[in-house]
């Protein structure tokens, strides 16, 4: 389905493809001695294959740590989406991509964060975060939302810890978008939300949806033309996409639907829920406070928070700081990242 934004921020491509392009170019000198390929494209990711024990989109003591749960390693079973556009694996041409094999992946980041010997034990990081629980974090948590009809919506949270919910985020476009008659449909939407203050998308349907790059995209569904066209035939084929998608009928739809779905399970579990986003996507923040402003309820406002990478960065191993800086540029408020456009062969 296609989007068509009613009164949201425009700048979400923007600042998402400034990640992209950043972190892609960081992942190109990161990678060199690593297992990896670059996906085909005007501007590749860097997709990771594990070598020799380690894994080149994770910090290694993370990686390690992760080898030893199996609940942990079962999350490397998720196939990644677009796996059969990649180039193939060198070391195993017969394995199979994972998400957490991309360079772009929120998941992965997540875990490099939250595996590494010694964050999870960290009583300031657990302050910071109002976890009081031992228990190792869970990702991939299989929420249960109750729904008017009596059963239950069982999607992933991408972690839960003690009784604190989160969701990670890092080059996606948005928080997702869906039909309106869906998201109304859970049990405490109302009691949640108001919602005349949450903002809303228009949704097309029977469109065609472009295969895209980066498994965590949704939004960009028409193909471009190549490189190679000229400029008559790149004015040709907007003319197509202008021409259908106002021919393609609409549905009501709210934009931020996993924020929304999430606060929903929040407020089902007596949990709280906290969203980790890069600083240089304020446009996610932006989202989140759109959000926010719809809480009916004070209580649950304050079960809510919002952080960036960049401010766990100081509660961090110094090691870990390191890996993150050099791979992510995440370093911590009002330090500079090391330079990411200098001495890396851009496509």
């Amino acid at each position: 389905m296609g989007v068509r934004h009613l009164g949201v921020s425009g700048n979400s491509g923007f600042y998402a493809g400034a990640l992209r392009r950043e972190l892609g170019l960081r992942n190109r000198r990161h990678a060199r001695g690593r297992a990896h390929v670059e996906s085909y494209g005007g501007f590749p990711v860097v997709v990771y294959a594990p070598e020799d024990g380690r894994h080149g989109n994770f910090h290694e003591p993370a990686y390690s740590a992760i080898a030893t749960r199996r609940e942990w390693m079962r999350r490397f079973d998720k196939i990644h989406a677009q796996g059969r556009s990649l180039p193939k694996p060198l070391l195993d041409p017969n394995r199979r991509w994972r998400e957490l094999d991309s360079s772009m992946s929120s998941d992965a980041l997540l875990m490099n964060v939250f595996c590494t010997p010694g964050v999870m034990e960290s009583a300031a990081l657990k302050r910071m975060l109002g976890v009081e629980s031992d228990d190792a974090p869970v990702f991939g948590w299989k929420a249960r939302v109750p729904l008017s009809s009596g059963r239950f919506d069982r999607t992933e949270v991408d972690m839960r810890w003690g009784n604190l919910l989160i969701e990670s985020k890092l080059t996606e476009s948005d928080f997702q978008c869906r039909d309106a008659g869906i998201v109304e449909a859970y049990r405490d939407f109302d009691s949640v939300f108001d919602r005349e203050l949450l903002p809303r998308v228009e949704l097309r349907i029977k469109r065609r949806r472009e295969a895209v790059e980066l498994v965590e995209e949704f939004t960009q569904e028409w193909e471009p033309p190549c490189e190679d066209d000229g400029a008559e035939a790149r004015i040709f084929q907007a003319e197509i996409v202008e021409r259908a998608d106002e021919q393609q009928p609409r549905v009501p739809a709210y934009a931020s639907y996993q924020l929304i779905r999430n606060v929903l399970a929040a407020y089902a579990q007596g949990a709280s829920f906290c969203v980790i986003h890069d600083e240089r996507r304020p446009d996610l923040r932006e989202a989140w406070f759109r959000v926010m402003a719809a809480v009916r309820s004070a209580d649950v406002r304050v079960r809510c928070q919002v952080l960036t990478w960049q401010e766990l960065v100081p509660l961090l191993p110094p090691d870990l700081q390191q890996f993150l800086e050099s791979k992510y540029g995440i370093a911590a408020p009002g330090q500079a990242a090391s330079a990411w456009d200098v001495g890396v062969e851009t496509p």
